[in-house]
This record gives structure tokens, sequence and C-alpha cells, in this order.
């Protein structure tokens, strides 16, 4: 992966193929390749000629662990991907995130309109105005002495994850409790550009898609069919949807 700095901070990234710029932002606890080369992405992407760009998040993968929660506010996060596009001296592309990177991206196409072609929120639906989906407690989960230690659901399995990831599990707790920030709807009803809002149906964590869209100028919803949190980000289905909608721009 390729490095730059930004904000204080290392940030690690990938970036494959040509053509039309998309850069992807990956969720809590995840990385560039847990989130989008594992399941399929890059390559579906690249396959359809797009210079793909993914970063891990600070305080995730191969970025800097930061360990103030202030460090995390989905503002700063933001001005990473605007910081990534200037490094590759790119004025604008598409932007997609999922869970916690649809957080940021959304944050991303309030601050910095003019950089951005069309987005997709994935895994994040009205939880965007109305709430920051995943617990605090989580944060309690990945601080514990260990999984066994551990007697809520979701925060085993955030943790659980967390392991199998090789992260930084106090740079994670730090990143929760700082990233749970919500926009406004007159914010989000600022955002013009094209947005595609795709959630899961049997999603928990998320919020309504269909909610989020209606409150986007040019946004619309698809429901990923079958798929809770955790499922949905390799779907078919979703990759299909996301194909279509990134092919209708000019």
């Amino acid at each position: 992966m390729q490095r730059f700095q930004h904000d204080g901070v290392e940030i690690a990234f990938l970036d494959e193929g040509e053509g039309e710029a998309i850069v992807l932002v990956h969720g809590f606890a995840s990385t560039a390749h847990v989130n989008w080369v594992y399941p399929g992405w890059v390559s579906t992407l690249v396959k359809a000629c797009r210079r793909v760009i993914a970063l891990d998040n600070r305080g995730h993968g191969a970025s800097s662990k930061l360990y103030d929660p202030a460090a995390y506010h989905s503002a700063r996060m933001a001005d990473d991907v605007r910081a990534l596009l200037d490094h590759v001296g790119l004025a604008r592309a598409d932007v997609m995130g999922y869970s916690m990177g649809a957080r940021i991206a959304a944050f991303f196409a309030r601050a910095h309109p003019t950089r951005l072609r069309r987005a997709v929120l994935g895994g994040l639906g009205s939880h965007l105005v109305d709430g920051v989906g995943l617990p605090e407690s989580i944060a309690d989960a990945l601080e514990a002495p260990s999984l066994a230690d551990i007697r809520d659901p979701t925060g085993r399995t955030f943790r659980a994850f967390a392991e199998r990831t090789n992260s930084d599990l106090r740079a994670l707790a730090a990143c929760i409790r700082g990233s749970r920030q919500t926009l406004t709807r007159a914010e989000v009803a600022a955002i013009r550009a094209p947005v595609l809002v795709a959630v899961g149906t049997e999603d928990l964590v998320a919020g309504s898609a269909r909610e989020l869209a209606a409150l986007l100028p040019a946004g619309r919803a698809f429901d990923i069919p079958g798929r809770d949190h955790m499922l949905a980000v390799g779907d078919r289905t979703f990759k299909a949807a996301v194909l279509d909608f990134l092919a209708e721009q000019t």
C-alpha cells in the first residue's frame, strides 16, 4: 500500500485500475482489504474500467493509530478523504462508504460538494440523521480483558471481528467513542450529488435506506435482499446496483 501524511496522521491506501476514479471508505474495525478487496469490490470495479482508491481509515489497518476520541470526529475523517484526493491529484471522484465509512462519505459530501460526482452509502440509512447505529458499549467490549469476559452479543461480535483483523483494540475504542456524529435533515438535503443508499433488509444497525434517500434531493434506495449488516457488504445484487448507478454518470 502507498502512504501519505495528513493532519499529523499517516494514511495508507491502495490505488488500482484505470478510468474514472472511485474512493472506497471502509467500515468500523475493518480495513481496505477486509471491506473491499476480499469481498471482490476492487476486482469488480477494476473490471468495470474504474480506478479504485481505497484507504485504511485512521486508527485502522496500516494507518496511524490514535487514542484520543476527538481525533476520530467524522469531519476529520472526511477530511482525510479530501486530502487523499489532493494527494493523488484528483479534482473530483465518486465515493463509496460502508457503515462508518458511509457516515464519513456523507460528511465528505456535505463539506466538499465540488469534489464529489456520485456517492454510495452502504450499511447506513436513516441513522445518519436520527442515530449513530453501533452502540458505544462496543468500546467497553474492545477494552475488556478478553473475549470471554464480554456478555453483550454485539460487543462480542465486534471484539471477535477486531481480533480476526489484528486491529489495535484501544484505537478502535477511541474511534467508536469519537465518530458518533449525525447530520441534520437540512444538511442532508443540501447534498445535491446523486446518492445511492443501500441497506440489507435484515440490517438492524443502519436505519431505513428509504427514509434517508427521501431526504436527499437526488437520492435513491436499494434494499439488499436477505442480508444483515455484516453480510450485505459483498452481496452480488449490491454490486450490480452500484455498477448500474455509477454507469449513469456522464
